[in-house]
């Protein structure tokens, strides 16, 4: 008998300690709540009397220097571009700044004539619409095309704000 209540008086006393730290944890969120209603009315009352909070003010302020640190690196990439090219003749400048497009044209022109391609072969080996234009218009191509068109109007859309 002296066995089995020890081991219960064990068993509870092993699981005190988490049991304070119930009802402690209890009593520091009712008290974190009671702190993050008056926040809240503080707040409210500030906006009534035409206040901005301060989190909203620093929001603008870090907003500010976001767009800030972007001009600077603009600035310093078409700086660096500018020094680049000089000394260079302007074919050289000329070239240099048509690789990504000429890369870009290249590949819709390859797109369009595997296209015309692949139509044509099956127009004339009578393959069914279906199948041609699984087999010329597929995931790959679909992918290749989306990252094109993503890089040269995403990147714009995203780093206007």
């Amino acid at each position: 008998m002296m066995t089995l209540f020890t081991t219960l008086i064990s068993f509870l006393s092993g699981g005190l300690p988490k049991l304070l730290d119930f009802f402690q944890d209890k009593q520091d969120k009712k008290h974190e709540l009671a702190l993050a209603q008056i926040q809240v009315q503080s707040q409210l009352e500030m906006q009534k009397a035409g206040f901005q909070s301060q989190e909203h003010i620093e929001e603008i302020r870090t907003e500010q220097v976001s767009i800030q640190a972007q001009t600077t690196e603009r600035q310093a990439l078409y700086a660096h571009d500018i020094e680049i090219g000089k000394g260079a003749s302007q074919w050289v400048i000329n070239m240099r700044a048509m690789v990504r497009p000429t890369i870009t044209y290249g590949l819709f022109f390859l797109l369009v004539i595997i296209d015309i391609a692949g139509v044509w072969y099956a127009w004339t080996t009578n393959v069914p619409f279906n199948v041609m234009i699984e087999a010329v218009w597929d995931d790959d191509t679909q992918i290749i095309w989306a990252s094109v068109i993503s890089f040269w109007f995403g990147t714009q859309a995203f780093s206007k704000k």
